[in-house]
């Protein structure tokens, strides 16, 4: 990714594209710091009658009169809303691409019909993030320090001082808990989590995971890499700290594992690799990441790249390092690799 490795490489790094986070001011909170759900509140989703109140992963508890109806949201957490019925009127980070066209991170959601804070990493327009008279501001948080992801660091006190805000974790746990937590969120915002496609989408979640199981034991060899692609470096992804990896091992899949020494350097993230190097590790699969910040592998065309096994193989599938944090968003990060391994055979 670009400028993945500016001077002091970190997982931030490789997520952003470069730059420093933003730490999400701390609100005035009541409760322990165990970071359990205490949501409560119903209504219409998106809004409703009150009173309503939220704890969220950093263990601060969110207190309103009534249920927010003017939310902003980090855009991967409003897609994940939308899908349970929950609208934003504002959002952050990337949301369409240069094209025009919705970013992958935006899921379903009708990008023309929410206020665009900021596309890309360091912008948030505080002038529109105001004129939404916000209720509440959603992220969701790469480390275990409460920084509220695409906040930047610069306006942070600024934005904090508009409305409170709700951080989810994706840091050090599987898939399943942000995943739960996001559907708790949803919940207190109003979403019907009984509606026939909401326990339909996590049914189908839950047949993929057995899928999954059952492909990686049936296929205990085939090893499987995740990386990211930029124009100087080649990231292969340690499966600890990513929410998604941490999942597929815990099902177990055979996963590339760069030594702890490598990831050093990469905030214990990552290893980065030179381009002349990126045949280091064996693999059968390869991970690509299809965030619009990596170059995606069709438009690879590194020599080394092309000759790796797994790319001469055809063995090459997707990887949403920051998924959309619904169960049908998530379904296909399961049925992809798990197809992906019933097909594949051993060239690593």
């Amino acid at each position: 990714m670009p400028r993945a490795c500016a001077t002091h490489p970190t997982r931030r790094g490789l997520l952003a594209a470069g730059g420093a986070l933003g730490l999400g001011a701390a609100l005035a909170a009541c409760g322990d710091d165990k970071g359990k759900d205490t949501g409560s509140g119903k209504g219409a989703a998106g809004g409703g009658s009150g009173p309503w109140s939220f704890k969220d992963d950093r263990g601060t508890t969110v207190k309103l009169d009534k249920v927010p109806a003017n939310i902003v949201a980090f855009t991967g957490v409003a897609a994940a809303l939308y899908d349970y019925g929950v609208r934003v009127k504002g959002v952050f980070g990337p949301t369409t691409t240069s094209g025009g066209k919705p970013d992958v991170q935006a899921g379903d959601m009708d990008v023309s019909k929410v206020t665009v804070l900021g596309n890309t990493w360091g912008q948030f327009s505080i002038e529109k993030y105001a004129s939404l008279a916000p209720d509440v501001l959603i992220s969701t948080m790469f480390d275990d320090a409460g920084t509220l992801w695409y906040v930047p660091d610069e306006s942070k006190k600024k934005i904090s001082r508009l409305a409170p805000s709700v951080g989810i974790s994706v840091y050090d746990r599987p898939l399943t808990e942000p995943l739960q937590r996001m559907w708790e969120l949803a919940g207190s915002l109003g979403a019907d989590l009984k509606a026939a496609e909401v326990t339909a989408a996590k049914k189908r979640f839950e047949d993929a995971a057995a899928r999954l199981r059952a492909a990686a034991k049936a296929k205990p060899g085939i090893k499987v890499m995740a990386a990211s692609a930029s124009d100087q470096l080649f990231y292969v992804s340690g499966t600890d700290l990513s929410i998604d990896l941490e999942y597929f091992k815990s099902l177990g899949v055979n996963l590339v594992e760069p030594p702890a020494s490598a990831k050093a350097k990469g905030g214990g993230w990552y290893e980065s690799l030179s381009w002349e190097n990126v045949d280091k590790y064996q693999a059968d699969i390869i991970m690509m990441d299809d965030r619009s910040s990596a170059i995606q592998p069709a438009d690879i065309s590194k020599a080394t790249w092309k000759k790796l096994p797994a790319v001469k193989a055809g063995q090459v599938i997707s990887r949403s390092p920051e998924p959309i944090l619904s169960y049908d968003k998530c379904v296909p990060l399961l049925t992809g690799l798990a197809e992906a391994l019933e097909k594949a055979r051993k060239v690593g």
